[in-house]
């Protein structure tokens, strides 16, 4: 019974293992529906994005600075544009014809009768004529105004006799004249005065006036109703007939006409704050000028350049179209849309299923491919309205990110759906998608590699010149007289509008590289070379604690990058590759041949599965060194990957030996906890690399490494990891195989080259 049990254990563990197997692979089914769900439902929200990005609910505004409809435009519906001259004249005459606003100045106006008190007082002091100073004596008229006077000299009698009548006065008739000036001026006290010379400077049209008082009164009268040489004429407010009135006042008119009109007194201050708001308030009461255009009414002429002014026209009738499309038209608008948005998504879907499943499964990598979609056609729709016209240079730098961080396929692909969603969102016509389609060709040809910087600023350049033909021939193949384009000098401003952006893209691209490397996860050469330093810390401290391990790499990388270049594959990524790709054994630096010294090794006292977690764990902590020092996604995938999931066969063997040596126990030892966790190599590179460190370890145990036993150790390998399976997720062909299998021979051949014994040698 003691025998049996084991047996019937041992017999039941296939049963198990199926079991196990199908709950796996019932669990990665979900797994699979779950992340294909995820990603529909992330190109689903991209979609709705650009939808919204796009305004897919309006159609698109076609018309552009400095273009020539050849058909000219018409009118499509009845609407009405601000004329902004009429409108603009309109609001100046109302402006101008706005009343100006003064404040009264009550002290300015109870200081004029106190001033002809001091004059007339100063006069009264004067012994005789000559003694009163010229000033106060044309004050009174009493001497010559001057040669700039608009009066007439005064009779020297008629000055004796005015100095004899102002000088009688005693303090009585004064005080009375006093009173009398002050009622005279009552009919000024809320209008008040001011000179014509002293009006504000922005009075051009204005014939009135506001005069505000202290108690919050207001005055509207004319201007001129302001000025003393006006209100002292006749009919004015200060008329020459009033004097009399005043019998204190009438013996005195000419004198005291005289003197008002020499002190010339002010009573008004200008208010320029309140005048201005009054004057906005007219410009903005003044309602709008409209002109009234009908159905089919002509826009622009036939081969008539749209200026800013049409430009402004044709917006308007867009925005009055607009206004009057239904909803139900608009909701069809964007299902329209929508569907195709859809089928360009299934095309690069169908594209990532079949050629880039590991961009597709990878969602990070694959959220951010879709963002890119989705700011190259929102971004380019954005600014492809004037004045920038910078939708090629933006659908440019998209494309060219694309190809650097993916490949030349793929970002041919989005060049062909960024182009043609963003041409249909501008209103462009075809000639606009073959421009924009062209440029994208181009540098998409050119960015096989990214070897140094210039290379992106010199596709940005190609880019530039295949714009700037393609607009060219495009205009001449369009229109009807060649010759006439030629001379048309508006054109040239604008057929180099394009191309400076394509330029602008190349320098963007080239400036942000280490930006778009970090977010996208990618590496270009010109990163490729600068972690291959040799003075990279991680490869610093692989040379201190496993120098052993350090020589290994570095023939790995210098057999390696040759065996990718020839099978056409990114050779220096592979030797950088190589370089870190046993970063992990510098923990454990012992435990590893290549490091051991004095013929100690540490695993004759191990068992050979603790002595197999250890080799096998040297993937972990490299793949953890990595991360800690920030190095790119692509070289930790190396680390990795550069075993796959192959067996440790030596520790396999000799666990299935002592086993044996039990009875009973002959078949404990599983071979799944003997190999690496894997993954398979996932890209040509990777299984370059797996192969190159199998054969360059390999090699060093030939006692007598001919050429023969080379060749046919690197076979051996090759099959065995073939084989095994190794190489099914990768794409390599048999083709590549032949092709790595020679080109590793010839390189380990060259490093195990035999040399000629001198005699010296020989004897020694």
């Amino acid at each position: 019974m003691s025998t049996n049990l084991p047996r019937r254990t041992r017999h039941s563990r296939p049963g198990t293992i199926r079991l196990a197997q199908e709950v796996s692979t019932d669990w990665r089914e979900v797994f699979q529906y779950r992340a294909a769900l995820v990603r529909i439902v992330v190109a689903l929200a991209a979609m709705v994005i650009i939808l919204c990005g796009i305004k897919a609910w309006r159609h698109a505004f076609p018309h552009r600075l400095g273009e020539r409809p050849p058909d000219g435009v018409l009118a499509m519906v009845q609407f009405s544009r601000v004329n902004r001259e009429l409108t603009q004249s309109a609001r100046d005459r109302a402006a101008d014809q706005a009343p100006l606003v003064f404040r009264f100045d009550s002290p300015a106006h109870d200081r004029i009768a106190d001033n002809l008190k001091q004059d007339l007082q100063k006069l009264a002091a004067a012994r005789n004529l000559e003694e009163l100073p010229l000033n106060l004596r044309q004050l009174f008229g009493l001497a010559d105004p001057g040669p700039q006077a608009d009066r007439p000299s005064v009779n020297p009698s008629e000055k004796l006799d005015s100095f004899d009548r102002l000088k009688g006065l005693n303090d009585d008739k004064l005080a009375e004249i006093i009173s009398d000036f002050q009622k005279f001026l009552q009919r000024v006290e809320k209008t008040g005065l001011i000179q014509p010379e002293h009006l504000p400077r922005e009075r051009v049209g204005s014939t009135r006036a506001l005069v505000r008082d202290a108690d919050g009164g207001q005055q509207d009268v004319k201007l001129e109703e302001l000025q003393l040489v006006n209100v002292l004429q006749p009919g004015g407010r200060l008329d020459p007939a009033r004097w009399n009135v005043f019998p204190a006042l009438g013996p005195m008119q000419t004198e005291l006409e005289t003197w008002l009109r020499r002190r010339s007194p002010e009573t008004l201050v200008y208010d320029r704050v309140e005048t201005q708001k009054r004057r906005q308030a007219a410009r903005d009461e003044t309602p709008v000028e409209f002109d009234v255009y009908n159905v089919g009414q002509t826009l622009v002429m036939p081969g008539e350049m749209i200026d800013e002014l049409k430009l402004e026209l044709l917006q308007a009738e867009y925005d009055a179209l607009e206004a009057q499309i239904p909803l139900g038209e608009r909701i069809l608008r964007v299902v329209v849309v929508f569907l195709m948005l859809g089928v360009l998504a299934v095309l690069i879907g169908y594209h990532l299923v079949k050629h880039e499943p590991k961009l597709l499964w990878n969602l990070p990598r694959f959220i951010r491919y879709v963002a890119l979609i989705v700011l190259g056609i929102c971004i380019g729709r954005a600014v492809s309205f004037d004045p920038w016209r910078a939708e090629v240079g933006v659908v440019l730098t998209a494309v060219m990110v694309c190809a650097v961080v993916h490949n030349q396929v793929l970002a041919t692909l989005t060049a062909f759906a960024l182009s043609i969603v963003v041409t249909v969102a501008c209103g462009a016509d075809m000639a606009r998608f073959a421009v924009m389609m062209s440029v994208c060709a181009a540098a998409v040809i050119l960015l096989s590699g990214v070897p140094n910087r210039s290379t992106l600023v010199t596709v940005g350049g190609i880019a530039a010149a295949v714009c700037l033909l393609m607009h060219w021939g495009m205009l001449l193949v369009q229109s009807a007289g060649g010759n006439l384009l030629w001379r048309d000098i508006n054109q040239w401003p604008l057929s180099l509008w394009s191309p400076l952006w394509c330029l602008a893209a190349g320098f963007l691209v080239s400036g942000s590289l280490p930006f778009i490397e970090s977010w996208f996860g990618a590496v270009t050469d010109i990163s490729l070379l600068e972690l291959g330093d040799v003075s990279h810390p991680l490869l610093q401290e692989l040379v201190h604690r496993a120098p052993g391990t350090y020589n290994h790499s570095i023939s790995v990388a210098s057999i390696g990058e040759t065996a990718a270049d020839s099978i056409g594959a990114n050779g220096l990524l592979v030797r950088v590759g190589a370089y870190f790709h046993d970063i992990g054994k510098m923990l454990k630096p012992q435990y590893f041949i290549e490091n051991s010294s004095g013929g100690v090794n540490r695993h004759e006292n191990l068992a050979p599965a603790m002595s197999t977690l250890i080799i096998i764990g040297h993937v972990k902590d490299g793949v953890d060194l990595a991360r800690q020092q920030g190095l790119p996604e692509p070289l930790i995938d190396f680390i990795e990957q550069h075993h796959g999931t192959t067996l440790v066969e030596y520790f396999y063997h000799e666990a299935t030996r002592q086993a044996g040596e039990q009875p009973g126990h002959e078949h404990d030892v599983q071979e799944s906890l003997f190999r690496y966790p894997g993954p398979k190599p996932q890209t040509r590179e990777a299984a370059v690399l797996m192969i190159a460190d199998a054969v360059e370890g390999a090699s060093r145990a030939l006692s007598e490494p001919t050429a023969s036993r080379i060749e046919r150790l690197v076979h051996d390998i090759v099959m065995k990891r073939l084989l095994d399976g190794q190489f099914s997720e990768c794409g390599l062909t048999l083709t590549d195989l032949d092709k790595i299998e020679d080109s590793l021979t010839k390189s380990l051949i060259g490093m195990y080259h035999g040399r000629v014994k001198y005699p010296d040698q020989r004897s020694a």
